[in-house]
């Protein structure tokens, strides 16, 4: 049993938003779009969730990742829960 529900592009923005990371095909071509598309704060703070993400998955505490990465416990909580309940795309790259 799938333990994630699939996400669904709610319009033709969304649809073209996901299809334009498949066009991408090296790491420098992904930096450059994400840095194109994001301030330099979103960019931090998608960072900072990816690593909350790794650090949970290697069960560290939720206070020690709190102070780690300068955030509270209520945005590492919620990173678990999409972590747990989300559409697997954490698990995914993390793998």
């Amino acid at each position: 049993m799938n333990r994630f529900q699939n996400y669904k592009p709610k319009d033709d923005r969304e649809k073209l938003l996901f299809k334009a990371f498949l066009k991408l095909k090296t790491d420098q071509e992904v930096a450059n779009f994400l840095r194109d598309l994001l301030t330099v704060k979103e960019l931090e703070e998608f960072a900072n969730r990816l690593e909350m993400a790794r650090l949970l998955k290697k069960g560290m505490p939720y206070a020690k990742i709190a102070e780690k990465l300068g955030v509270s416990t209520t945005t590492v909580t919620r990173t678990a829960h999409w972590l747990k309940r989300g559409s697997g795309g954490y698990d995914k790259v993390l793998r």
